[in-house]
């Protein structure tokens, strides 16, 4: 399986650490793997990118 990487500052992945670790993640990777599901599932069913615009803007993700 393809395994890509992804930079992250090291304060930013000691909280994924903690929190992955907390709710019972096995790892960070799959707590990741998790909230990354979740945020993209919010703007799958649109039905043009103007609409998934709209819904990151929405969110503060860009203005």
């Amino acid at each position: 399986m393809f395994e890509p990487k992804v930079k992250l500052d090291k304060a930013l992945y000691e909280k994924i650490k903690m929190y992955a670790s907390i709710a019972g993640y096995s790892s960070p990777a799959e707590f990741v793997h998790h909230a990354l599901e979740k945020e993209i599932k919010q703007f799958e069913g649109a039905d043009s990118e103007e609409e998934i615009r709209k819904k990151l803007k929405g969110l503060g993700y860009i203005s």
